[in-house]
């Protein structure tokens, strides 16, 4: 655990299905219960769309740069814990509206999360550790009871003698 309490990025899909408005709502709900704990520093709610292709002209745009820099961030912290965040931020093939072009689109998922201690990124959400989905609810429980994340819990020190 770390010695400050940590800060919350939460990303949200703009244009939701029905149902997943109340998710977000039940989440952002309880971030507000964690900052008031004071559990959490605090939080932003970052809103995102559907998918992002990396070549494509919002992706040039302040908001496109932050949202596959911050993607690319997630990737390297999942590589670095041995995680897998391949099943929630998926490729698809767009067709160009203003060509005969297709273009590969990297899909977002409908809520991330991201914590972080200062500026080092701790810990994403949803992941999947072997065949074990980390969602973000899990992560929100376990910061809720003073717990490390579902996926350091089985951690073990090992010290070579």
């Amino acid at each position: 655990m770390t010695e400050t309490a940590p800060y919350i990025e939460l990303y949200v899909r703009s244009l939701l299905p029905d149902g997943a408005g109340q998710r977000q709502d039940a989440v952002i709900d309880q971030l507000d219960e964690l900052e008031r704990a004071g559990e959490i520093s605090g939080y932003d709610v970052i809103v995102w769309g559907k998918q992002i292709a990396p070549e494509s002209a919002g992706a040039n745009t302040d908001e496109g740069r932050y949202i596959l820099n911050r993607v690319a961030e997630f990737k390297q912290w999942a590589l670095s814990n041995n995680v897998s965040l391949e099943s929630f931020y998926g490729r698809t093939a767009v067709d160009s509206e203003a060509s005969d072009a297709s273009y590969d689109a990297l899909v977002l998922p409908m809520m991330g999360l991201a914590e972080y201690d200062g500026d080092e990124l701790t810990h994403v959400a949803p992941c999947t550790k072997g065949d074990t989905v980390h969602t973000i609810t899990d992560r929100l429980e376990s910061l809720e009871a003073g717990m490390p994340a579902p996926i350091d819990r089985n951690a073990v020190d090992v010290t070579l003698v």
